[in-house]
């Protein structure tokens, strides 16, 4: 593994394992939400977000965490390994709103300063929609990949792998 992307619906656990796989591969970890958010919840343009992105995808080794389907037709070709976090949407829910919790008006380790957590019910919505939206449009583009992808659908199946490796 020299290249990794983690991906998979938000409030996975995406993150967590990245900052545990970095950690465990020496791979350099870089977060999509860092690269696509300003200072108070500002996006970054798409275009914008893809040329911050090629720099990173063209090195020799990176983990690199998130969705933003946008950017994965840079990405796919380029990874070695794609790690998704294909877990029930109602874990997803739970963990998000734990999340909200523990870093209320603070931001995120993952996220960009001047990014605090909040909740926000049009966020949920999209969330408890990924397997109507979202997942489709995951699941076509990892269409010509799947001999890349290490799919886990629990977080005991995550453990599992990472014991292993």
């Amino acid at each position: 593994m020299k290249r990794v992307m983690i991906i998979g619906p938000c409030g996975a656990g995406k993150s967590t394992l990245a900052f545990e796989l970095a950690e465990r591969t020496g791979l350099p970890l870089f977060h999509m939400d860092k690269l696509a958010w300003n200072e108070g919840w500002v996006d970054t343009p798409n275009e914008e977000l893809r040329e911050l992105l090629r720099p990173i995808v063209a090195q020799e080794r990176w983990l690199i965490e998130g969705n933003y389907g946008s950017t994965m037709p840079d990405r796919l070709p380029r990874a070695d390994t794609i790690v998704y976090l294909d877990y029930p949407i109602r874990l997803c829910l739970t963990r998000i709103v734990r999340r909200w919790w523990k870093y209320r008006g603070r931001s995120r380790p993952d996220m960009p300063e001047g990014c605090p957590e909040r909740f926000d019910s049009e966020f949920l919505w999209y969330v408890a929609r990924w397997n109507s939206n979202a997942r489709p449009r995951t699941e076509a583009l990892l269409a010509h990949y799947e001999e890349k992808v290490i799919r886990l659908t629990l977080p005991q199946a995550t453990d599992e792998w990472l014991a292993g490796l």
